[in-house]
Formats: C-alpha cells, sequence, structure tokens
C-alpha cells in the first residue's frame, strides 16, 4: 500500500499542493483574476508545504522521529496557510461599512517596509482583499483555499500516525 509509507504520504500531499498552486497560476494567468496580498499569503503557505513535503519524500525517514518532524513542519505551513484563508474569508463576510480601506500594493510595502510591518498590515487586510471576484457554488476563491488547506492537513497528520505508529 503506496501511501502506508512516508515517501507515499509526503508525495500526495505535495501533488495536492502542485494542484492548488496550479489552479490558483490558472485562474490568474488564463481566467485574468489579480491575487491580492492574501491571496499571494496563501500561495506562500502552498508552497512552504509543498517544500516540507518534497523534502519528506526525498528523504523517507522510517522512524518516528524523522516522520514527527515532517509532519509537524508541514503541519505548521498547513496550518499557517489555513489561518490566512480564514482571515480571508472573514474579511470577506465583514459589511461593506466595516471593511478596512484600501491600502498600498504589495510591491510597494515590500519596498518600504520591513517584513514584520508588511505582515501585519497583510493580514490586517484591505478592501481588495474583501472583494469577491470570483465565486463557485456559492464560495469565494478564499473559502475554497480553506477547504484545500484542510484536505491538505490530511497529509501531515498522516505522517504524524505513522510516527506514532512506527515501531522504531
Amino acid at each position: 500500500m503506496m501511501l502506508a509509507s512516508t515517501r507515499g504520504v509526503a508525495l500526495a500531499g505535495f501533488a495536492f499542493c502542485v494542484l492548488m498552486m496550479a489552479v490558483a497560476l490558472a485562474l490568474e494567468h488564463i481566467v485574468g483574476l489579480a491575487p491580492c496580498p492574501l491571496c499571494i499569503f496563501q500561495r506562500v503557505g502552498v508552497i512552504a508545504t509543498a517544500i516540507v513535503l518534497a523534502v519528506a519524500a526525498l528523504h523517507n525517514p522510517v522512524g518516528r522521529i524523522g516522520r514527527a518532524l515532517y509532519g509537524v513542519l508541514s503541519l505548521i505551513t498547513v496550518a499557517g496557510g489555513a489561518f490566512v484563508a480564514g482571515r480571508h474569508v472573514w474579511l470577506q463576510s465583514l459589511p461593506a461599512d466595516e471593511v478596512p480601506s484600501c491600502g498600498p500594493n504589495l510591491d510597494y510595502m515590500m519596498d518600504m517596509l520591513p517584513l514584520q510591518d508588511v505582515v501585519a498590515m497583510v493580514l490586517t487586510g484591505s478592501g481588495e482583499c474583501a472583494e469577491i471576484s470570483f465565486s463557485l457554488l456559492g464560495l469565494s476563491l478564499p473559502a475554497w483555499t480553506l477547504i484545500g488547506f484542510l484536505f491538505l492537513a490530511m497529509a501531515p497528520l498522516s505522517l504524524l500516525w505513522l510516527a506514532v505508529t512506527a515501531r522504531r
């Protein structure tokens, strides 16, 4: 059974990350939806998770410590992405009069401000991030991304399960 191995779980999670990024890039470059700063941070969460899972697949640890380490690291990256997606969904649910005003774009902030200030400003959100420019089955893209992160969490949780049930 392929998914019972560290490599199988990591490759399945990595493949799902690739799928999430392919959808995001298709929506940007084919459909023409420009990502807002929160969307970009969600992409960072997907890419960070993909990196951790790719390294886990290449390393393929069989012991408890290695599986647990990759499980925890990838769960942290998934949780970070899910947090940003959840924040984005929350911003989109605000009444129009409570939405924060639009701020400078992400490129300008990255050039002019320290990284911690940029992160704080992006997570505060802006009017740009509260707009719902596309929905599918009544859910906005950030809601679908949050669902994707919750589904993706199965890979790190499986790695942790493999660590707990490992014989050594």
